[in-house]
């Protein structure tokens, strides 16, 4: 069930917090071993929390909406009481971790049920799940095959319903990515909505977002991640938004251009007629739906001097015994980083702002960008790149996302079909920067039209 449909179900009465959380442990019993979704599960305090919800409703004094709803926490975002390793064995399991980042926070004080944390890949550096740490994540459609990173525990815990609410960060596309490799809903916000502490190593590219199993429930999740935080300077002011509302309010009338390509990507045939047949039901609700590329250059070098430049900041923290213990295609990129010339960075930040006065003149004519999440299905398990290639950087095979994470719009994912061999595609809808409930109605009334029926999780303990 949904979020929003299990708080009905509290209110009326017909379900308990302590019954949803059981059956979500017992369902990460079952199926977290093989598909690695979870890298903590704290059941104990996972059943505390929910007789408190459950207390809580009897009352008819929920704290929100979501109270009683099982959520988790991507193994980057900082929990008290729990250790956050980051996917690396080189971050010292010996602290206090007495802190809460402030998405954590939210979701506490909103009486969500924390169930644990999401495995990500080391310091969430990379578009796909795996980690000398935690091992190898996978896609619930095919055991083979990865989900997509970094929040890619995340995503595949929400597909395979081991919990309603998932926390994922996006520094390139780790929400989007993941989420269009496994079939869900991922939401990159504006920049600056979702309070962020501590700030990322990647700095301003990087955002938090929800990533869910509907658009609604991703709606409700932004209403209480989006409170304001004091930690971060680089939160936006507090307006007090429910996105949840005008929410089925339909997509008549908007101006959408339609980009399979962006102009520069070699995208595989079946996802481009998905993503044409995602347009045209927009088209068939009202929408103004015209091909149109957004008309920038690859921004590549751009995204690389902002994300190697990060990566050699994180790595210069620790000793060369810890550094040691660290991915070597990490440290690569990191030395690439720290070669970057002060010069050829701020040059780098100067075409970062020209990319996002662009795409402001071109949210002038349109209200929405329609491309394809992903130019490929997700591939082979374990691997930083497809097979048949010589990447050997995950930002090559996923072009579609990072540029807005340059421009720090909101751009969310959804569902639009299945490849020939079973795979899920993602269609992905960018808004004008700080238009995050315009991308979730778009979004809305997409689902709404095509929904997508998710893996059946009892079928898949037997295998894929």
């Amino acid at each position: 069930m949904s979020a929003a449909e299990l708080a009905g179900h509290y209110r009326a009465g017909r379900l308990s917090p302590v019954e949803t959380t059981q059956a979500v442990l017992d369902r990460i019993a079952a199926l977290n071993e093989p598909y690695n979704a979870y890298c903590l599960v704290d059941a104990e305090s996972a059943l505390a929390e929910a007789r408190r919800s459950e207390e809580r409703w009897r009352r008819g004094a929920p704290l929100s909406r979501i109270d009683g709803v099982p959520a988790s926490v991507k193994d980057l975002v900082i929990t008290k009481g729990w250790p956050t390793l980051r996917g690396s064995h080189a971050v010292d399991p010996d602290q206090p971790w007495d802190e809460d980042a402030p998405a954590t926070a939210r979701l506490r004080e909103d009486g969500a049920v924390l169930i644990g944390k999401t495995t990500t890949p080391e310091f969430g550096w990379k578009g796909v799940t795996d980690s000398a740490l935690t091992g190898i994540t996978r896609n619930p459609w095919n055991r083979d095959t990865t989900p997509g990173g970094s929040s890619g525990g995340a995503a595949v815990a929400a597909a395979l319903g081991m919990g309603c609410l998932h926390i994922g960060t996006d520094g390139g596309g780790s929400v989007r990515i993941p989420a269009g490799f496994t079939g869900i809903v991922g939401l990159k916000p504006s920049f600056g909505l979702v309070p962020a502490y501590p700030l990322s190593p990647f700095g301003t590219v990087s955002h938090l977002g929800p990533m869910t199993r509907t658009v609604e429930d991703a709606a409700l999740m932004l209403n209480t991640l989006s409170r304001p935080d004091h930690c971060d300077w680089h939160r936006l002011p507090y307006a007090g938004a429910d996105f949840t509302s005008g929410l089925d309010d339909g997509v008549s009338g908007l101006r959408m251009a339609l980009s399979t390509r962006l102009g520069y990507v070699a995208v595989d045939p079946q996802i481009v007629a998905l993503v044409e047949q995602a347009a045209k039901v927009l088209a068939d609700l009202g929408a103004e739906v015209e091909a149109r590329d957004p008309g920038f250059d690859d921004p590549l070098e751009i995204f690389h001097a902002h994300w190697f430049t990060g990566a050699a900041n994180l790595l210069r923290r620790f000793s060369p015994d810890k550094r040691a213990l660290i991915e070597t295609n990490l440290q690569r990129i990191a030395a690439e980083g720290a070669a970057i010339a002060h010069m050829d960075y701020i040059d780098a930040v100067d075409r970062r702002g020209a990319l996002g006065m662009h795409m402001e003149a071109f949210h002038q004519e349109f209200d929405i960008l329609l491309t394809p999440t992903l130019p490929i299905p997700a591939f082979a398990a374990g691997r930083l790149a497809p097979e048949g290639t010589d990447q050997t950087n995950w930002t090559h095979w996923a072009p579609f996302s990072h540029p807005f994470n340059l421009t720090q719009q909101p751009a969310a994912t959804v569902p639009c079909g299945f490849t020939s061999s079973g795979l899920p595609v993602g269609l992905q809808i960018v808004g004008a920067k700080y238009r995050d409930d315009l991308v979730l109605k778009v979004a809305r009334a997409f689902e709404r039209a095509r929904p997508v029926v998710l893996p059946d999780a009892a079928a898949l303990a037997g295998g894929p």
